[in-house]
C-alpha cells in the first residue's frame, strides 16, 4: 500500500464536496426547524429526518462531483448514481415507513400508559424523509457541487 494513501484520501475533492453538502444540509435543518417552531434545537445537527435530507445531499453531491471530474460514462459515476438512488429511495420509502410505524407504536404506548401500563422507551419517530425533503437534499447536493466546481474551491 502506498505511503500517501491517507493524504490522497484527505485531498479527495469528491469526498470533501459530499462532506460540505452534508454539513450545509445539517445546518439548514436547524435553521428550517427554528423558522418553523421558533425554538433552537441544536440536537438536530446530529439527527436524521427533516428538511433537507442530508443523506440525499451527500449522495447527490458525490455523484455530481464524480460526473463533473471523472465523466458520466465511467464505472465510478454508475456506482455513485446507483448508490444515490438507493439512498434516496431508502430515505423516502423504507426509513419514512419505519418512522411512521414508530409514531403509531408510540401512540399505542401512550394509550397503554393512560391505563397504568408503563413502557420504558419511546421509539424515535424522525427516521426518514418526505419526498419533498429528499428532493430538497438532492437539489442542495447538486448545487453545492456546481458552486464548488464553478469557483474551483476544491
Amino acid at each position: 500500500m502506498p505511503e500517501n494513501t491517507f493524504s490522497d484520501f484527505m485531498s479527495n475533492r469528491h469526498f470533501w464536496t459530499a462532506a460540505i453538502a452534508l454539513i450545509i444540509a445539517q445546518v439548514l435543518k436547524v435553521l428550517f426547524d427554528y423558522w418553523r417552531t421558533r425554538s433552537w434545537k441544536t440536537a438536530i445537527l446530529l439527527g436524521t429526518g427533516g428538511m433537507p435530507s442530508s443523506h440525499s445531499a451527500l449522495a447527490v453531491a458525490l455523484t455530481t462531483s464524480i460526473g463533473i471530474y471523472e465523466g458520466t460514462g465511467t464505472p465510478y459515476f454508475a456506482v455513485s448514481m446507483v448508490l444515490s438512488l438507493v439512498v434516496m429511495y431508502d430515505a423516502a420509502g423504507i426509513r419514512r415507513a419505519a418512522g411512521l410505524q414508530a409514531e403509531a407504536i408510540n401512540f399505542i404506548a401512550s394509550k397503554l400508559e393512560d391505563r397504568g401500563i408503563r413502557l420504558d422507551t419511546k421509539l424515535k419517530e424522525m427516521l426518514g424523509h418526505t419526498p419533498f425533503e429528499v428532493f430538497g437534499g438532492a437539489l442542495l447536493g447538486f448545487f453545492v457541487t456546481l458552486i464548488i466546481h464553478h469557483f474551483s474551491l476544491l
